[in-house]
């Protein structure tokens, strides 16, 4: 396993910037996810890694040796595809073997390799079978034994998984991760999927119009988001926006009004002292807000739409005229039309610059 260093790196498409002044490191044994809407930037990056494109700026490291410039196949790379890419004339063993044999290894390594990452994948019972033959999850598997059998110091991965159903992602997720497991190999995956995201990666990079937006562990980058992209990126119900007036009261009190809405924030809600007074966005997760019967304590809101999910409920509420999501595990969740108290966990709150979007 080897790390990989990029400096600066530049990637242009005739007069369009993809990639300006990217920097990213990777270390050793890391399963490192990059994370983005479609057209972000993701797959150049990882494409640019893998030596399938060429770039106009910076430099890339594997290992520590300088593959800028390098052949792909020169880069101890290992690279599974969103499509299976398999050779539909050969069998399991035939199309896992195949770089191999091209690149002249002995029958009895070849055999040792394929052996190995077939019993890794559970592909045994389907080493005689041509693609045809094969469900999607079981030609990913293969194209993922294709990769392992290099036995490359890097694995690169771009969205492998999108092809398939729900039921395969998941769990071809969970094999991968235990593969990443038993490897200790470093390994970059490209998704739209947060999902994937949150539960693959050792650190995530949320990637936006070419640039890293934050880089992080999983759990830490959805606590404290950087910015209002990251925040609303992450999380399925979307997090809660509310805007409004942030001021400093007398105490050093942070104190946040939007309609109804007037609360006190904790100071370790905040990245950095907060202004005296800014227009500000409270950021807070559907599931860190409560819906009570309705009273003068909370601020009042109308139930507008409720969503069953199986072990729970999201239950949409107007707040005069500011439209929350709330998660609700009872088992009977208030009906459309009722009227509630919101209550908003606020230690767990985010608040943001409304002008730069920036974390306060």
């Amino acid at each position: 396993m080897s790390s990989v260093s990029i400096q600066q790196l530049g990637v242009r498409m005739g007069a369009v910037n993809i990639l300006e002044q990217l920097d990213l490191s990777v270390h050793e044994g890391e399963f490192l996810v990059l994370l983005g809407p479609s057209g972000c930037g993701k797959s150049t990056l990882l494409h640019s890694i893998a030596g399938l494109i060429d770039v106009d700026a910076g430099s890339i490291h594997i290992g520590g040796k300088d593959v800028t410039w390098a052949d792909p196949k020169d880069r101890s790379i290992g690279m599974v595809f969103q499509s299976y890419a398999l050779y539909p004339t050969m069998n399991v063993e035939r199309n896992m073997s195949f770089g191999l044999r091209v690149a002249g290894l002995p029958k009895q390594e070849i055999a040792q390799r394929v052996q190995r990452a077939s019993k890794m994948l559970q592909l045994d019972p389907l080493l005689s079978r041509k693609p045809s033959q094969l469900s999607g999850g079981q030609r990913q598997r293969v194209a993922i034994g294709r990769a392992l059998v290099r036995q490359a110091e890097v694995f690169l991965f771009d969205e492998p998984l999108s092809n398939l159903d729900a039921k395969l992602r998941t769990e071809l997720r969970r094999e991968l991760k235990q593969l990443h497991r038993e490897l200790g190999a470093t390994m970059i995956y490209v998704t739209h999927d947060q999902v994937e995201a949150m539960t693959l990666a050792s650190r995530v990079a949320v990637m936006r119009g070419g640039r890293i937006q934050q880089i992080g562990a999983p759990g830490e980058v959805y606590a404290r988001p950087a910015n209002m992209f990251v925040a609303g990126f992450l999380g399925s119900p979307s997090i809660n926006f509310v805007h409004g007036q942030l001021t400093i009261a007398e105490g050093s009190a942070a104190v946040f009004r939007a309609g109804v809405l007037d609360v006190t924030l904790p100071r370790d809600v905040f990245s950095a002292a907060p202004p005296a007074q800014a227009e500000a966005v409270l950021g807070v997760r559907p599931e860190h807000i409560s819906l009570l019967p309705a009273g003068e304590m909370h601020p009042p809101a109308e139930v507008t739409l409720v969503e069953p999910m199986g072990s729970h409920f999201v239950v949409w509420v107007d707040m005069q005229g500011q439209r929350l999501s709330a998660i609700v595990t009872s088992a009977e969740p208030p009906a459309v039309g009722d009227r509630v108290g919101v209550a908003m966990d606020l230690a767990r709150a985010c608040v943001f610059d409304a002008r730069t979007e920036q974390r306060l």
